[in-house]
């Protein structure tokens, strides 16, 4: 079969142009969309920093914006090119309903982890105690929170655990209270064991002088006569303090001659007489 000129000439205006102009603006509209996406990736990236969120966080957002704005000029060059973008869109949304069902609690986790990062409740160094569980902050990541605990333990606990849960940060404050509780006996001088808890409070430099320690009558047990002791001191002093003082108060008053008794019980029994016949 042979095209005449006018033939070809016909066809090549009638399809070789159009496409070819079609291919040139898709090609156009994907590069400067790229180069949009790029502008537009930088400028989220800084404004993010510029409002002190955490560099992973920063990250994460960039890389989903970028992610979603590329996707957008690609279904924009095809839609150029006469490719129908409905069913693609809507195949991608069902992919995408698919994916988050699947990932339920992956969402979840990442959902928490995005809160963490926000409100920062923690960071890296804190003490805190999570989900049941009390460690030092080593990292925190979109899904997951890495903890130190006191024996050396790594532990990786899901964000979404930790922020649908009570968050106790113990590094937070700079200060913190101590609280303890001695019992003496109900023989010994109440006044001198006061005095020599007093003393052992005022001696140690790392106890605060404000608020003021408390040293007060608590609570007249089975046993003993227990007193609530209250110090404040610095929160990187709290676990030395509470250990030292308690050596110091048992030394103390095995020197002053003040019991510290043993949970005991008085049992009376009552003999009953019975006349032999």
């Amino acid at each position: 079969m042979e095209f005449s000129q006018e033939s070809l000439m016909s066809l090549f205006h009638a399809y070789v142009i159009p496409y070819s102009l079609n291919l040139l603006f898709a090609i156009l509209i994907f590069i400067v969309g790229k180069v949009a996406v790029k502008i537009i990736t930088n400028l989220v990236n800084r404004v993010l920093k510029k409002a002190k969120l955490d560099s992973v966080l920063v990250n994460f957002v960039s890389a989903i914006a970028h992610t979603l704005l590329m996707l957008f000029v690609i279904i924009a060059s095809l839609g150029e090119l006469g490719v129908d973008t409905t069913s693609l869109v809507a195949i991608i949304g069902a992919a995408g309903l698919a994916i988050g069902l699947a990932l339920q609690g992956s969402l979840q986790n990442f959902a928490s982890g995005v809160m963490l990062i926000v409100f920062r409740p923690f960071t890296a160094g804190d003490f805190v105690e999570v989900a049941g569980i009390a460690g030092i902050v080593e990292k925190i990541t979109i899904f997951s929170t890495e903890l130190r605990t006191g024996d050396n333990k790594s532990l990786t606990v899901p964000n979404g655990k930790i922020y649908g849960d009570v968050i106790t940060n113990y590094s937070r404050k700079p200060t913190r209270r101590i609280d303890m509780v001695f019992g003496i006996g109900y023989d010994d001088d109440l006044k001198k064991a006061k005095e020599v808890i007093e003393k052992i409070l005022k001696e140690d430099s790392r106890i605060l002088e404000e608020p003021e320690p408390l040293v007060a009558v608590a609570a007249l047990a089975d046993s003993s006569v227990n007193f609530n002791v209250r110090p404040w001191v610095n929160s990187a002093d709290y676990w030395n303090v509470f250990y030292d003082t308690h050596e110091k108060i048992k030394l103390a008053f095995d020197e002053s001659g003040i019991s510290i008794p043993y949970p005991q019980m008085d049992i009376h029994l009552d003999k009953l007489n019975q006349d032999e016949k």
